[in-house]
């Protein structure tokens, strides 16, 4: 009988206004067939962008049948009670030629009553930075409802919002109900809940290629908005060789930093989910009882929850990869 082994998907490009060219120029990815290619969906149960397996026997089919096939030995048996048939992550990596829209995403009590779908919080890890690059995300100051109605209606919420530069290595986790943008000149590798709704606030007047503004959602976004307020969202920690160092953490997922320059033994048997594996820089090979798979820069792999335990291999030198799974 054919067993499950670590899973690769055909990357599904998405053109968007301020994409750019760094899928391929960075991450070494296939020249994206479209001028501007602003996403790269690595891992998505999304309708209407489910991810197709690209190696093994599996190939061809898609991450929905996978579920439905293996259920518990693909996605860990605690997943599978929780989520059913619906794979729970959407993993990305984002290139912003231009600043993209100021933002917001519901959590998951508004998305189930007005989408039916899950909330949305993410996470950015900063894989490409132009000098003098930032972002967004939160406020600058204490504010409340009507403060940021004040701003809004004065087109003045940009004075609002917390603006950081950011440099390669730079990690931020983006809770639902927090404003925030990707500004221009940035790749990053995106984890998030699967979840396509987005509350669009303030696009700096950009128009679609057809010369139509561009939608805003400011009545549906208001009731999404956490006006709670800290100083800095930045996250902070320690990088280090050979261990998994804790990036974020929350319910929906736990994302590790692994830096490698030497081969590294992982163990989820106590874990009970699925792994996955986002290849930020250089390559390195993923070595299991029964084979081994390649994970080269931009490579994303899915390692299925009943192959607990295998060994990361870095190649010729160095390799740095995100650890993500749930906990």
């Amino acid at each position: 009988m054919n067993t499950l082994y670590p899973l690769k998907f055909r990357p599904m490009f998405q053109e968007r206004l301020w994409g750019g060219n760094r899928m391929h120029k960075v991450l070494h990815k296939p020249s994206c067939p479209m001028e501007k290619c602003g996403e790269s969906w690595e891992l998505s149960a999304v309708g209407g962008h489910i991810s197709k397996v690209s190696n093994g026997f599996l190939q061809g089919n898609d991450l929905q049948e996978l579920v439905e096939i293996y259920m518990g030995d693909l996605v860990g048996e605690k997943v599978y009670e929780k989520y059913g048939l619906e794979f729970p992550l959407l993993i990305k990596f984002i290139d912003a030629e231009d600043d993209l829209s100021v933002q917001v995403h519901p959590g998951d009590a508004l998305s189930r009553e007005r989408h039916a779908a899950y909330g949305k919080t993410e996470m950015w890890y900063v894989v490409d930075a132009d000098p003098g690059a930032r972002l967004i995300s939160g406020f600058n100051q204490e504010v409340d409802r009507e403060k940021y109605l004040e701003y809004l209606g004065k087109g003045e919420i940009m004075d609002l919002l917390l603006s950081e530069e950011v440099h390669p290595g730079d990690v931020f986790f983006i809770p639902a109900g927090r404003v925030h943008a990707i500004g221009k000149g940035i790749l990053v590798a995106e984890i998030q809940q699967t979840s396509d709704v987005t509350y669009r606030i303030f696009d700096f007047d950009r128009r679609d290629k057809d010369g139509n503004p561009r939608e805003l959602h400011n009545d549906l976004a208001l009731d999404a908005i956490d006006f709670s307020w800290k100083e800095g969202n930045k996250t902070s920690y320690e990088r280090t060789w050979n261990r998994p160092v804790r990036l974020a953490h929350c319910p929906w997922f736990t994302t590790n930093l692994l830096e490698l320059n030497q081969p590294v033994e992982r163990d989820f048997s106590q874990k009970d989910t699925f792994v996955i594996y986002m290849g930020i820089r250089g390559n390195m090979e993923l070595v299991w009882d029964g084979g081994k798979e390649w994970i080269g820069q931009g490579e994303t792999v899915l390692v299925p929850a009943v192959l607990e335990a295998f060994r990361l291999e870095p190649v010729s030198g160095e390799a740095l990869c995100l650890e993500v799974y749930i906990d």
